[in-house]
């Protein structure tokens, strides 16, 4: 299954699902990225972490880490 941070630079994917058991899946549901949203990754610095999303019009920037437990 394909995952946020595995997304390139002007890729767009629909969120499916997020991975409960990680220890940020919580504040991540909580600052939008939940099942059935369309994201984008808009940039990402050096070594890709952080990673810039945009999404419902907003931009967020979130760990590599915390990418990796969204499903898409």
């Amino acid at each position: 299954m394909k995952r946020a941070d595995d997304l390139k630079i002007g890729e767009r994917a629909v969120i499916k699902d997020v991975d409960n058991t990680h220890p940020s899946a919580h504040r991540i549901l909580e600052i939008g990225f939940t099942p059935g949203q369309e994201i984008e990754l808009l940039n990402c610095s050096a070594f890709k972490d952080p990673l810039a999303f945009a999404i419902r019009g907003t931009i967020i920037a979130i760990r590599k880490k915390e990418a990796h437990c969204i499903h898409i």
